[in-house]
């Protein structure tokens, strides 16, 4: 091995071990500084702990959350100069107050599609593939998180942690999160999937789990805009009628909505048109619903399989769930 790549592996691995010093060359402080100024957000002193490096800070928290807020301040370096050299904790909270969430929400969401855009992604027929899944975190037992933050209940009995609940969408091939939606425990999961519709691209395709099967959902989110399809697993005990053989275990349908569905969604009709594949996995039949119709551009035969990227998907979020991510709950509030 040459020294240049000795020493570029060295950085690399000091790079991974210690996170912080490499946020530079991901967070662009233009975007910081737009999204407050969209936000509202503004400073109406100057302080020694400015809200463009708060939020920075915030992204130290989520990358260290073992560490205090204050430390992560002073690794971080990023206070005006003054007569002290470190931060106070308590300072650090009250600009955290003063910063608020909706700044914190708009620089997530743009540098989410920013290094969506950035990355070249495998495409599949055209498509690019994506997962929703959903999570939940328990938060610090507070007064305050209590408050915005029902628990959950068993068999009658409150959790032990006030909780919030995720619903994220995942670009399979990069494990890059392109959209989230957040809300409480008495959201269900459906209820913030529709807000990530409006957030899908065009040309994509997003696999789902049962726990989304809603035609009014799935139908919504194919009429939002160019080619953006779905494939999620048939609910058991839904009635549907053949149209037509396109292959071996490969069938266009139709089924039929419900009042409710429609009174909830005024643009589902009394029938959504769907393809339905049957395929044998280990000794099981498993039915798959999808809306990619056109059978000469989407062959059944790579579709059967594609599902199983499905648990890509489910392997990176399964890995925050194994996280204690509770100060998730504080950079949102």
């Amino acid at each position: 091995m040459h020294i240049g790549q000795a020493l570029d592996l060295v950085s690399r691995y000091d790079s991974l071990r210690n996170p912080l010093t490499s946020l530079g060359d991901y967070l662009d402080p233009e975007l910081i500084s737009r999204c407050l100024a969209e936000s509202g957000t503004v400073t109406l002193r100057k302080r020694r702990l400015p809200l463009e490096m708060m939020v920075w800070c915030i992204v130290g928290m989520a990358l260290e959350r073992k560490e205090p807020l204050h430390q992560i301040v002073n690794r971080l370096d990023i206070m005006l100069p003054g007569n002290r050299p470190f931060v106070a904790p308590s300072a650090v909270i009250q600009a955290r107050q003063r910063l608020g969430s909706e700044a914190v929400r708009r620089v997530f969401t743009k540098t989410a599609q920013l290094w969506h855009n950035a990355t070249p992604h495998p495409h599949w027929c055209g498509l690019t593939l994506l997962a929703i899944d959903g999570v939940f975190w328990r938060t610090p037992d507070t007064p305050e998180n209590d408050a915005a933050f029902p628990r959950q209940t068993h068999a009658g009995n409150p959790a032990l942690y006030p909780q919030v609940k995720m619903v994220c969408q995942m670009e399979l091939t990069s494990h890059l999160l392109t959209a989230a939606a957040f809300g409480t425990m008495k959201n269900s999961e459906n209820e913030l999937a529709e807000q990530l519709i409006e957030q899908t691209g065009d040309n994509t395709l997003t696999l789902m789990d049962k726990g989304y099967y809603s035609l009014g959902l799935l139908n919504a989110w194919s009429l939002a805009g160019e080619h953006r399809h779905w494939m999620i697993p048939l609910r058991k005990g839904a009635q549907y009628e053949e149209i037509r053989k396109l292959g071996k275990g490969d069938h266009l349908v139709k089924l039929k909505t419900s009042p409710q569905a429609r009174k909830k969604w005024p643009g589902l009709g009394n029938e959504v048109t769907a393809r339905l594949l049957t395929v044998t996995r280990k000794g099981k039949v498993c039915h798959l619903l999808t809306s990619m119709t056109d059978a000469m551009r989407f062959p059944g035969g790579e579709m059967a399989d594609l599902y199983s990227h499905r648990w890509e998907n489910r392997t990176g979020i399964q890995g925050d769930k194994t996280d204690d991510a509770t100060e998730q709950a504080d950079a949102e509030k």
